[in-house]
């Protein structure tokens, strides 16, 4: 089937943030990018990840604009301030010290979309540990074996995942030296109370110097065509995150930006929390499940304006109809992205139909930490197509 070009002559808001492809193509620069869009540790110390997506921040007006926009399972709304996840991961990088974990050391996290993910990842960061994320729907043994050739120090997560997945494979982990559990107790046995650890811990903390090839994250492919392979990325890689976050999913300061992938995989990661935190707007973190009228009313509610997500969750709400999405006001709603799979046609032309707007898929992997390939605000789509190289990465 032939499917027509999708001319954007659609409920443009802003103009986009890459006004000119073809130019920036010729022009861009990495070395210039960094200058024009990263701080860089003061001092000249290096480059941290977790200084570019909070510290920075405390210096100008975003220091009170909401960082993380937390909707429970329940649908109550806490939210964080930069400010507020400042102090949380100074705590969380001084508590790691307390337990004598430093430089290099790796941090494990087997939690869903909550804020003391996003603390963890910070602050480990913070601390120049190595953060490596775990899909919380992992069977004992996949944990146990990602826990083991990462050489997991310090496992974060909760005590009924705890008690699920860990516990059993606990001793096969000589290597696991502290897990700490969320909540507000009691500890399970052999495991701290990570309420406890922050609570006595400073809220002052000076990031160490970090050299930007420093070691900052660790994933693992998902281990369906052999073993699972551990990929690493560096603190520079924060730079591809905000670059493309900037270009491929037209990112500014202004929004509230909605990333459904979970944060055990790399999507969760590099678009749930680093890129969206370096640029300084809110970010909405669900912790409920898929369900199309939740997902409708979160979009609503928290006045979401850009989302990424993927096309598993796109054709299940396509399924759910057109005049669903109809019933709720995403007025707005200015960008929708898609990745983690091939997006097929038919999603991409439900999304102008029964949302007012076409789906822009963007192709990238684990390897790659950030989006290589994409559609982008200021062109047509053919549907089924991946779209363009970013700016700086050469075909």
């Amino acid at each position: 089937m032939t499917w027509d070009l999708i001319h954007k002559a659609v409920r443009r808001t802003a103009a986009p943030n890459l006004a000119d492809y073809g130019k920036e193509c010729r022009t861009f620069s990495w070395e210039t990018a960094q200058r024009a869009f990263l701080s860089g540790l003061p001092g000249g110390r290096g480059l941290n990840i977790a200084y570019e997506a909070v510290d920075r921040h405390l210096d100008g007006p975003r220091r009170d604009h909401v960082a993380l926009r937390c909707v429970s399972k329940d649908d109550q709304v806490v939210d964080v301030t930069y400010r507020d996840l400042h102090v949380a991961t100074n705590r969380f990088a001084n508590a790691l010290r307390g337990l004598g974990v430093g430089k290099g050391e790796r941090v494990f996290t087997l939690l869903g979309r909550t804020p003391e993910l996003y603390v963890t990842v910070l602050g480990t960061l913070k601390n120049v540990g190595v953060l490596s994320p775990l899909f919380s729907a992992f069977g004992p043994e996949p944990i146990r074996e990602r826990l083991r050739l990462g050489d997991g120090r310090v496992l974060v997560t909760t005590p009924e995942l705890y008690a699920r997945k860990i516990a059993s494979v606990r001793e096969s982990l000589p290597g696991l030296k502290h897990v700490l559990v969320t909540g507000g107790g009691p500890a399970p046995e052999g495991t701290l109370l990570l309420n406890e650890l922050m609570a006595g811990a400073s809220e002052d903390f000076e990031i160490p110097p970090t050299d930007p090839e420093d070691m900052a994250l660790l994933h693992f492919t998902s281990g369906t065509t052999g073993k699972p392979k551990g990929a690493v990325h560096v603190h520079q890689a924060v730079l591809a995150h905000h670059v493309t976050a900037v270009y491929a999913l037209d990112l500014r300061p202004s929004d509230v930006f909605w990333c459904t992938a979970d944060p055990g995989w790399v999507t969760g990661m590099s678009y749930g929390v680093i890129a969206p935190l370096s640029l300084g707007l809110t970010v909405v973190v669900d912790a409920g499940e898929f369900d199309a009228r939740r997902w409708y009313r979160v979009l609503r509610d928290q006045r979401v304006t850009v989302w990424y997500t993927a096309p598993t969750a796109l054709r299940m709400l396509m399924r759910s109809g057109d005049a669903l999405p109809r019933e709720y006001d995403l007025s707005r709603l200015r960008f929708i992205a898609s990745v983690g799979e091939p997006l097929n046609p038919e999603v991409t032309v439900w999304g102008l139909r029964a949302l007012g707007l076409p789906v822009h898929d963007n192709w990238w992997q684990t390897e790659t930490g950030a989006i290589m390939i994409s559609n982008y605000a200021l062109m047509d789509i053919k549907p089924g197509s991946m779209g363009r190289p970013l700016p700086g990465i050469q075909r």
